[in-house]
């Protein structure tokens, strides 16, 4: 019985949490991936929902196609950027909710890794209307995952201001 109750409490670890949202990311991006290399012929556009289309494509630049061919430069800006990230999240780690975020853009960093080790660039499959580029499951992650940051450290610096006033209204 101890056994289970060891295990929840490594559940409610947030290293643990992040850890987990970062291998569901990238196994579902891969596995995304995958599918659609063995089922889109490149050029092809496939309509799933109306405004929705999956293509088969490769990026060779950052997130949505941003500056294409510039891998080293990229790579050295994501690696800092995710030394910083991983700084901030063990500062704060006890900061609710602060594991989704962070699991959410290691697993869209990581996913997106995989693809230019195993083939050079990144493979994109959904397309929106309006010229939007195609991107991926970890593309979508990391920006979700920057957005929920941002309003995560928003809410505890409004949460810190609060408490700051209140103690020196007591003062």
């Amino acid at each position: 019985m101890t056994g289970v109750f060891e295990g929840r409490a490594i559940l409610r670890m947030p290293v643990v949490r992040a850890a987990l949202v970062l291998v569901f990311v990238v196994a579902s991006d891969q596995l995304a991936k995958h599918a659609v290399e063995r089922s889109i012929v490149p050029g092809e556009e496939q309509k799933v929902l109306p405004g929705i289309s999956l293509v088969y494509s490769r990026n060779r630049g950052v997130a949505f196609g941003l500056r294409p061919g510039s891998n080293v430069g990229v790579t050295v800006v994501i690696a800092v950027a995710l030394l910083a990230l991983l700084v901030y999240f063990l500062r704060h780690r006890s900061e609710r909710l602060m594991w989704l975020p962070t699991g959410m853009l290691f697993g869209g960093a990581v996913g997106n890794l995989v693809d230019r080790i195993r083939v050079g660039s990144v493979v994109d499959f959904i397309k929106l209307p309006l010229g939007w580029p195609p991107f991926n499951i970890a593309d979508a992650s990391i920006t979700l995952g920057v957005v929920i940051l941002f309003l995560l450290i928003d809410h505890h610096h409004h949460h810190r201001s609060e408490i700051g006033q209140q103690i020196g209204q007591r003062e």
